[in-house]
C-alpha cells in the first residue's frame, strides 16, 4: 500500500529515539536529565491510583462523553476559576486522553493551505510538523532565556500578518517551563 502524498510533510518525532539513547548512556553510569518526552520523573501517587482501581471495580469501563466526564469538567473549571482568576465554564473545559492529538485536531479543523501558524519555539516538535501537514506555514515565536523562556508580546506582534490564523499558546511552555505573565496573556 502506497501512503497519501500529503504523509510525506508529516514529520515525525524524535523524542523516543533521543529517550533510548539517554537510558543506553544512563546504563554507563552516565547522570542524565531528562527533557526528551515530557513523562514525570516520580510514579503516580497512591491515591490516584486507588481512585482508578475503585473506579475500574464500581464498573467506570465504559466510554465517556466526547468532552470528559461532566464531574471532572466542572472540578477543573472551579479549579481554574479559583487559582486562575479566570472565568471558566465547564462547557469550556475539554477533557482529552494527550495534547497532541487536540492539538492536530484543532489545527486541521481550522487551518487552510496557505495559512499561518505561530507557534512557540523551543516547544513541542510536532508543531511544525502538524502546521506542515495541512500546507500551511509555520512561523516559529522564540521562547528566550532573557524573558524566562516567554515569548515577546512585540515581537509576536511583528509575526502576525494577514495570514496568520492560529496562534498556539502553551503555558508552561514544554521543555523550558517558561510561564506568561498574567500581563502578557491580556496583551495577547
Amino acid at each position: 500500500m502506497k501512503l497519501a502524498y500529503r504523509m510525506s510533510r508529516l514529520g515525525t518525532e524524535t523524542a523516543f529515539e533521543v529517550l533510548a539513547r539517554a537510558r543506553a548512556l544512563e546504563k554507563l553510569g552516565r547522570n542524565i536529565i531528562h527533557l526528551e518526552i515530557g513523562e514525570p520523573d516520580f510514579d503516580t501517587p497512591q491515591h490516584i491510583i486507588d481512585e482508578a482501581v475503585a473506579s475500574l471495580n464500581n464498573h467506570g469501563t465504559h466510554y465517556t462523553p466526547s468532552a470528559g466526564i461532566p464531574e471532572l469538567r466542572q472540578a477543573i473549571a472551579r479549579y481554574i476559576n479559583r487559582t486562575r482568576d479566570v472565568d471558566v465554564s465547564p462547557e469550556n473545559v475539554v477533557v482529552v486522553p494527550g495534547g497532541k492529538p487536540i492539538i492536530f485536531h484543532a489545527i486541521m479543523a481550522l487551518i487552510n493551505q496557505g495559512d499561518e501558524v505561530i507557534y512557540p519555539n523551543p516547544g513541542f516538535p510536532i508543531y511544525e510538523s502538524m502546521i506542515n501537514f495541512v500546507g500551511a506555514h509555520a512561523v516559529p515565536i522564540p521562547l528566550r532565556m532573557e524573558r524566562d523562556f516567554a515569548f515577546d508580546i512585540e515581537e509576536l506582534e511583528r509575526l502576525i500578518t494577514p495570514k496568520t490564523k492560529m496562534l498556539i499558546l502553551n503555558s508552561p511552555a514544554n521543555p523550558t517551563g517558561g510561564v506568561l505573565t498574567k500581563e502578557d496573556v491580556e496583551g495577547i
